[in-house]
């Protein structure tokens, strides 16, 4: 049975059970935990906490999922996937264990020609948890088990949470024998490589604490609404039906490696290619965890999801290299994983140029940092072999490894082409503790979840409805006053605390859009000042307010006033930024898509993925295009539709967002803006004003920002500009088109002085090379020229002053050590020796370690010469006195 087959069974299964179909969320959620969505009921989090009421009773998903946490393990067991699809039911205080039981254990056994999976109950196991007595019941009375193929296991491996405070409760989990030519009998407690496990369901039952009941201790509250999770591996299942070995052998990863055999000439499974076989496989799972993670809006950078993605897409690279192939790759691959997985996700080919662009410049990227290692790599090499040694240091491999993006196992593979080998343990050990403290890190950065059952009660209450894209001024009553986390009844002038009102007209701050300004006024004459608004569960609208006067209770009728100034720059801002994308798209094509946005009233922000900055003339270019369809004045539409409508009419989504079942789509001029978004527009363009782009720049690898003006602040911008060309063209005393042309004269006047000056200064400089050299002292027969220079020269004029006074000491024994002081306390050196004084054995940069602690020095070199820098430049004195006193002792 085909992957995409199995998919559609399980579907169709809990559809036709009661299940609302939901479709899987982007790997990237605002989930301050996870850095990728990592298991299917992730998306469903707010209603398993209670922080929302479920829209549905019960769900059915197949999410894509990615977990990094064994990256380094991927390819050398079968076992270990980056991506993978969890197929889930889901109940939401509905039905629990029984039901649950009876759906996995109907699907896995019924027959294939009634839309089940077909697997023999007789090779089936079950394992609850250690006191769960109901659900070992539960399999013995609906599956038929016998007592001997259910093993109870403790909370390491039969109880779930989401190792922070939160929901959890046991779990149960079914397993499939593989047979005895798989390992030792005995159930999944003696051998989870013959039984392989199939579906995890979790009864979410409990409230952990900070200690999880993983470890032994008891939960400390029970959940009100019990809940089902559960989760199929997609690919697990399919390994088994398809009757191969593992998940690489699949009809969705083994294409993969067929095209890495293809490019290399080498075979996948050949006795003996171990080696070989981890390197295919670690390309078949990057592969398609880089295609997925690009796909929903990761570019490769230095930090988080943009640092993994990067390691997995280098990884790829270092794998085929390593199996002989030289030239670029990733496109190669990026087209298989398309063809094998767009049925089941479309988007991979619709979007497929814009990810082949970036998976195709990380490469360019990376093969350009392994020439580089490369060279890093040989003068470490060349040196070994000069002094003798025959191990590259575990410190220089690691070097090469994180500061150069250097792969350990091409710098095993180069040293053993010079005959060398590699202190891997000191590699390892210092590898070791970089991941402690990115895991201390990340741990520190997990939360548990708030105490939510304030907006709880009022979301029971019913969700806020939203008028302002109809009005500014609404008619609401207040349901709820929050202050520190909890109900109050009311508020005096002064305070600051949160308003939850039934109706709304203030635009909650949402998809790049800052929130409202505005008024909540009463009857009474109390007026509070609306300083931001927020979204509870995407259904609850929270205003903090400052009492400006009066009292506000709960339970009063009030109005909510939008401040129409604001609302009318909000708008402006927001359809400015859907024109900017627009003609960023048509200037620079399809694959420039927006990754994040912000704007409030005259301004506006968008980030997009591209790997360069932009030339003026496309900046100019892109200005134009977006102030042309300003002048046309193009119609803005709002549609209502579901996600399926909205990608047949080729609207663009936000990467990470999350939408409802039914969708917004806004278009300015029909087809040449669609946009997913729940903003406030304007309702013709030329309402925009005009648009004055400010700057591109970088904001990370493969990355840029674009920032403009709209509506009245870009024309003050633009009056600004005028003024200020102006004033420099009456300062000149010539025409506005000349001012350009001038400035850029006087500029290479005044380079060509300062080249003159610094001529003047350095030979001034070096004019006083014999005076110095003549105030050597004889220190025990070597002549020492040691003090401090005039302020502020510069390691290049210090040296070349310090080798002239070297020069004027002639045949005799002579050291010279120069320091200038420069801004911040900071001080230059430069310590130089003649060749009498060498073959005596004074190395310049053997000398410095005699003073650096009186000036915080750092910096060496080589016996003739040596260099660097200190913090402390009133420790001159001193450094001079340490160094007499050094040569002195000598």
């Amino acid at each position: 049975m085909q992957t995409h087959e199995i998919s559609r069974r399980f579907r169709e299964y809990f559809t036709s059970n009661g299940h609302t179909p939901v479709p899987s969320a982007s790997l990237i959620l605002e989930d301050p935990n996870l850095l990728f969505v990592n298991a299917g009921m992730v998306q469903f989090k707010p209603y398993f906490l209670g922080d929302a009421p479920a829209p549905w009773p019960r769900a059915t998903s197949i999410q894509k999922c990615v977990r990094t946490g064994d990256i380094d393990e991927v390819g050398k067991t079968t076992r270990h996937n980056t991506f993978f699809q969890m197929a889930g039911n889901f109940s939401f205080g509905d039905y629990f264990k029984a039901q649950a039981v009876e759906h996995a254990w109907a699907l896995l056994t019924n027959s294939q020609s009634d839309g089940g999976y077909g697997f023999d109950p007789d090779r089936l196991w079950a394992t609850v948890y250690t006191d769960d007595d109901e659900a070992l019941d539960l399999w013995k009375k609906i599956a038929g088990l016998p007592e001997e193929r259910i093993q109870r296991r403790d909370g390491k491996d039969n109880y779930w949470d989401m190792g922070i405070p939160g929901p959890g409760g046991p779990c149960s989990e079914i397993y499939y024998d593989r047979g005895p030519e798989h390992g030792r009998e005995g159930g999944p407690v003696a051998d989870e490589d013959r039984y392989l496990e199939v579906w995890n369901l979790v009864f979410m039952q409990d409230v952990r604490g900070e200690l999880s009941p993983k470890e032994g201790h008891k939960p400390i509250g029970s959940l009100p609404r019990r809940n089902i999770d559960t989760g199929m591996g997609i690919e697990r299942v399919a390994a088994l039906l398809q009757g191969v070995d593992n998940v690489y052998e699949t009809d969705l990863v083994r294409p993969v490696i067929a095209k890495a055999e293809e490019m290399s000439g080498r075979r996948y499974g050949n006795p003996g290619g171990a080696v070989d076989d981890v390197r295919f496989r670690v390309i078949a799972d990057h592969a398609r965890s880089g295609m997925m993670i690009i796909g929903d809006g990761v570019t490769p950078g230095n930090e988080a999801r943009g640092y993994v993605l990067r390691r997995l897409l280098r990884r790829i690279v270092r794998s085929v290299r390593l199996l002989g192939v030289q030239e670029p790759v990733l496109g190669e691959f990026a087209a298989v994983v398309r063809d094998t997985m767009s049925p089941s996700y479309p988007e991979l080919a619709t979007d497929f140029p814009r990810i082949e662009s970036i998976m195709r410049k990380e490469e360019e990227t990376f093969l350009a940092t392994l020439a580089s290692g490369s060279r890093i790599f040989d003068l470490a090499a060349d040196k070994l072999v000069d002094d003798g040694k025959a191990t590259l240091p575990g410190d220089k491999a690691f070097q090469l490894h994180d500061t150069y993006g250097f792969p350990i196992d091409l710098t095993l593979e180069m040293a053993a082409e010079r005959g060398l080998s590699v202190d891997e343990t000191g590699f390892r050990e210092l590898m070791a503790e970089q991941r402690a403290r990115a895991k201390a890190d990340a741990a520190s950065r997990k939360t548990g979840h708030g105490d939510q059952s304030v907006y709880r009660e009022l979301l029971a209450q019913g969700n806020t409805v939203f008028t302002g894209y109809e009005e500014l001024t609404t008619e609401a009553k207040v349901i709820g006053l929050v202050r520190d986390g909890k109900r109050v009844p009311g508020a005096a002038e002064g305070e600051v605390l949160e308003v939850v009102l039934d109706r709304t007209p203030l635009y909650a701050e949402a998809g790049g859009q800052e929130s409202d300004a505005g008024t909540i006024t009463t009857a009474s004459g109390a007026v509070l000042e609306v300083v931001d608004v927020q979204k509870i569960a995407r259904k609850l609208w929270v205003h903090q307010v400052r009492v400006r006067s009066g009292e506000i209770t709960e339970g009063a009728e009030v109005e909510a006033r939008v401040d129409p100034e604001w609302r009318v720059g909000a708008r402006q801002g927001h359809s400015g930024t859907h024109v900017v994308h627009a003609a960023l798209r048509q200037v620079l094509g399809p694959t420039a898509l927006q990754s994040g946005s912000y704007n409030k009233p005259g301004y506006l922000r968008l980030d997009f993925a591209w790997s360069g900055a932009l030339s003026p003339e496309t900046k100019s270019e892109i200005e134009e295009v977006s102030n042309l369809a300003v002048r046309q004045d193009l119609p803005v539409k709002v549609v209502y539709t579901d996600m399926g409508g909205a990608q047949e009419l080729g609207a663009v989504a936000l990467f990470g967002e999350t939408y409802d079942e039914t969708v917004r789509v806004v278009e300015i001029g029909g087809p040449w803006s669609r946009e997913l978004c729940g903003g406030t527009h304007v309702e013709h363009s030329s309402q925009i004003g005009p648009i004055s782009l400010l700057g591109e720049s970088s904001v990370g690898s493969g990355s840029r920002r674009l920032e403009a003006y709209v509506g009245m602040d870009a024309m003050r911008y633009l009056a600004k500009e005028r003024a200020l060309v102006q004033n420099l063209a009456a300062m000149l005393k010539v025409p506005d088109v000349e001012v350009p042309a001038r400035v850029e004269a006087l500029v290479d006047r005044l380079r060509n002085a300062e080249k003159e000056l610094e001529k003047l200064r350095a030979g001034q400089l070096l004019s006083s090379a014999g005076t110095l050299a003549e105030q050597a002292e004889d220190v025990r027969g070597t002549a020492l020229v040691a003090l401090k220079v005039p302020d502020g020269i510069g390691g290049g004029d210090l040296r070349n002053l310090a080798v002239e006074v070297r020069n004027r000491l002639g045949a005799r024994p002579g050291v010279v050590a120069l320091f200038s002081a420069g801004d911040g306390g900071k001080v230059a050196f430069v310590v130089a020796t003649t060749p009498a004084a060498r073959d005596a054995g004074l190395a310049a940069g053997k000398l410095v370690p005699a003073f650096a602690p009186a000036i915080e020095a750092r910096g060496g070199g080589k016996p003739d010469l040596a260099q660097g820098g200190g913090a402390d430049a009133g420790g001159i004195g001193e450094a001079v006195t340490a160094l007499r006193r050094a040569l002195d002792g000598a």
